[in-house]
């Protein structure tokens, strides 16, 4: 028996140790490792660079609400594949693997609940979930949405994050930015203030509808804001954009947007802009 052969028997063997496969997060703004349980504790912001990360509706919910008063609105029923269509594969298989990663219905989820001590009905749209796009389910959540804030006589308040229309269903998508525009209008009829939040992405057929119809618009920081591609754009005028163009920082600086707000300030800044339009909207 060689030398190294007899020392390897003698060396007791020690199993490898499992280390799970989300302990670290790469930021996708400076490209640091974080790690995993500091970035949430952060509110999912970078301690580093404080880039803003996506986060889902569970998550938005906990940040905005306060404790235990969140409850979250059923998911709508609507047809899951009106037009029977298929690419490379079956609409109705995309959405089974959109929800099996997403662990939600749909791509907008609604909640009741109170904003320091402020009663509010809100939307979050995952950008997860098939990019956050706007089809049936997403016009008709955000109807409810509506519906329950008047019910409640409370402002609805909508956090964006989208790619746009779905493509997969159409025509069917696109009739949903007029009718977004009709329960706005049912908000306001009822006097009741409608909120939008832009977060990182927002933009195509969501960023032309109810993402900039709000009587407050709120943006977090360096949020990519668009209705179209900023390539396309440089090739219809010809010119050269500017940096920053279709962030949040550019569309403060122009006068598209009332306030850029950090994640951490935001549920303080909601709870006092909620206090100027709806008083009556506070918690008995």
């Amino acid at each position: 028996m060689s030398w190294l052969n007899s020392v390897r028997n003698v060396i007791p063997f020690v199993a490898k140790r499992e280390t799970p496969d989300n302990l670290w997060h790469k930021c996708k703004g400076c490209g640091q490792m974080i790690f995993t349980k500091e970035l949430e504790d952060n509110l999912h912001v970078c301690p580093k660079c404080d880039h803003h990360e996506r986060i889902g509706p569970k998550a938005r919910f906990q940040h905005i609400f306060d404790e235990g008063s969140c409850n979250e609105l059923p998911a709508p029923k609507v047809p899951e594949d009106p037009l029977k269509f298929r690419d490379t594969k079956r609409y109705t298989d995309r959405l089974k693997t959109a929800r099996t990663g997403a662990q939600e219905a749909d791509a907008l989820v609604n909640a009741r609940g109170t904003i320091d001590g402020h009663k509010a009905v809100v939307g979050v749209q995952d950008f997860a979930f098939m990019g956050g796009s706007m089809g049936l389910a997403v016009g008709e959540a955000f109807v409810r949405g509506v519906e329950a804030a008047i019910a409640d006589a409370c402002p609805y308040v909508i956090f964006t994050a989208s790619g746009g229309a779905r493509m997969q269903e159409g025509i069917l998508s696109l009739m949903q930015m007029p009718r977004t525009t009709v329960a706005i209008q049912m908000l306001h009829d009822a006097g009741l203030p409608y909120i939008v939040v832009l977060t990182d992405p927002t933009s195509g057929g969501v960023m032309a509808a109810y993402a900039m119809l709000g009587d407050i618009q709120i943006a977090e920081p360096k949020a990519t804001l668009a209705f179209t591609g900023r390539r396309v754009i440089e090739n219809t005028i010809r010119e050269k954009l500017p940096d920053d163009f279709q962030t949040s920082e550019y569309y403060l600086d122009h006068g598209l947007i009332d306030m850029v707000v950090h994640r951490r300030d935001l549920r303080q800044q909601l709870a006092t802009v909620i206090g100027y339009l709806a008083p009556a909207a506070r918690a008995a």
